[in-house]
């Protein structure tokens, strides 16, 4: 434990928590994830298990997982036994007691949470020990899940999201050529119904601390129910469990013929699959995706499970996708539109005593989080149309809050004008985002054969923070704050940064455990950029660590 300790080792626990040095920590666990990833890559599953070994037994791992369940939002959420490490006494004790022998899991404690439509759904809430023995776990899987899961699976996956599945699926249906039917996947119950038998014989992990937590159960007004199937509800490993069950799917439909022009795109548990008709759908795709949910316990949502021509579009991830002519079109679905607004004008009646500073502090995160993830695709249309519904909202709220006055004097105390722009719902400087201010584009994939585990790929996942920050608002202000700081010179060769020409860096590179923070970030050429990173190939060992990386 010594070696995650800055300096001497202090006799209380307060000092030894605060004391670890969490960049050392950090480093010393992706290091070993990316020598896991590499073992599983070239099939050498011996020399796999004896690394997972080695990561689940040290220090560093053990610290590194108590600190993710200490740190997430779920932190003061206790399991069965009301234990929460709120404290760095107990935070210390529980690097020690995470341990494999005599481990047993402590069985789940299930709440009820409304859905969006209506009704519940059952939750289950492991205690902290087990969540902190799921992360360290976690660990040592999921270098493995990444070396052999399907190529266009995004879910639950390291710099992989909803808006690589749209752009991929949008190679496979935009050209004139491309598939004109789709078949869309739906699972039944999947996180709930996966077999257990199967994750004992194919899940590469320690099978005593798997079935732990297969077989833990629940406890729901006191009674202890069984689990017979399915993947530890709330578990923080689960995500990756399921992954694991679903992938090679995708490389079954891609070794069908070309002809049949059969794409395949999953996100978690929800997947397409493109057809050239749907005769091909139903009668050669659809058995292969049966049998092969079968072998896992799972079957498919007959009424849920549908085959479309693109002419009639479908749903997928919020998105409506449909084909006019030869056009593709991607737009936020339908569904996905009326909840949001649904929630913009749920959180007016909740303020209709409040200030308009209030309504404006209230209402920009969720329209700001809402166009974000919009924007990918061809929104234009719809958030200048959602503008107007917003516009609208608004404008009642503040009716409905000074009923006996008159519509001009609304006007002049809530809304004003700017250059061009009239009705500006606003405090000062503090207006109502518009959806509209935000910039639609093209939104480039994910290469699909790269690794976050890989330290070849370092470069290319730099490109792809770089490509992320310049998307967003907070990313621009880090971007800014950077230049500035630098006073516009690359931090390697000091010589000025022009506005294109330039990367951003890593100063302890990503698959050594550094962060995002701006901290651990700099802004150099792009060929000094590609040298310093040539030269970390040629090194055995990782970068050196500059002071101030973290």
């Amino acid at each position: 434990m010594d070696a995650i300790i800055d300096g001497d080792v202090a006799s209380s626990h307060l000092s030894n928590w605060h004391s670890i040095n969490w960049k050392a920590t950090s480093c010393a666990v992706s290091r070993m994830q990316a020598r896991i990833a590499k073992a599983a890559k070239d099939k050498q599953w011996r020399r796999v298990t004896r690394l997972q070994k080695l990561l689940v037994r040290s220090t560093a791992a053990k610290a590194t997982a108590v600190r993710r369940v200490t740190e997430n939002q779920g932190r003061r959420t206790p399991g069965v036994d009301r234990a929460t490490w709120s404290t760095p006494a107990a935070k210390w004790n529980a690097i020690n007691s995470l341990q494999r022998k005599g481990y047993k899991a402590k069985p789940l404690r299930r709440i009820h949470i409304p859905k969006a439509r209506g009704g519940t759904r059952p939750l289950g809430i492991p205690t902290m020990k087990d969540r902190a023995m799921q992360a360290l776990y976690l660990f040592a899987l999921d270098p493995v899940a990444e070396a052999y899961g399907d190529i266009h699976s995004y879910g639950f996956r390291n710099f992989r999201s909803t808006a690589d599945a749209a752009a991929h699926l949008k190679t496979c249906l935009s050209t004139k050529t491309s598939s004109r039917w789709v078949m869309e996947g739906d699972i039944k119950g999947c996180f709930d119904n996966i077999s257990h038998d199967w994750l004992m014989k194919h899940v590469p992990i320690d099978r005593h601390v798997l079935s732990q937590w297969l077989k833990a159960g629940f406890m729901e007004d006191r009674k202890l129910f069984p689990t017979d199937a399915g993947t530890p509800q709330g578990g923080i490993i689960s995500p990756v469990l399921a992954n694991i069950v679903l992938d090679g799917l995708g490389r079954l439909i891609d070794a069908l013929p070309r002809r049949n022009k059969c794409n395949f795109v999953r996100y978690a548990d929800d997947f397409v699959i493109t057809g050239a008709s749907a005769e091909i759908l139903e009668r050669k795709v659809k058995p292969i995706v049966v049998k092969f949910l079968a072998e896992r316990g799972l079957t498919l949502s007959e009424s849920k499970t549908k085959i479309t021509h693109m002419d009639e579009g479908f749903d997928f991830l919020g998105w409506n996708f449909r084909k006019f002519g030869n056009l593709l079109l991607r737009r936020p679905s339908k569904q996905n539109t009326n909840a949001f607004m649904a929630k913009i004008r749920s959180q007016l009646r909740l303020l209709r005593g409040s200030t308009q500073d209030d309504v404006l502090h209230v209402l920009n995160p969720i329209i700001r989080g809402w166009g974000m993830y919009h924007q990918v695709v061809n929104a234009s249309e719809p958030f200048a149309r959602l503008d107007h519904l917003i516009h609208h909202a608004v404008w009642c709220w503040a009716k409905r809050r000074h009923p006996t006055k008159g519509l001009r004097w609304i006007k002049r105390r809530y809304f004003r004008r700017d250059k061009s722009r009239d009705w500006i719902f606003g405090v000062g400087k503090h207006t109502l985002m518009r959806l509209s201010s935000l910039k639609v584009g093209e939104y480039i994939k994910v290469r699909s054969d790269v690794s976050p585990y890989d330290p070849k790929d370092e470069s290319y996942f730099n490109q792809r923070l770089q490509y992320r920050m310049k998307r967003s608002l907070t990313g621009k202000r880090k971007l800014l704050w950077l230049w500035t700081k630098q006073e516009a010179k690359c931090a390697c060769c000091g010589r000025k940064l022009t506005s294109t020409s330039w990367h951003i860096h890593h100063k302890v590179f990503r698959v050594y455990g550094g962060s995002d923070r701006l901290s651990n970030l700099v802004l150099l050429h792009t060929t000094c950029h590609e040298q310093l990173h040539a030269r970390a190939r040629l090194r055995l060992s990782p970068p050196p660590i500059e002071e101030g990386g973290s």
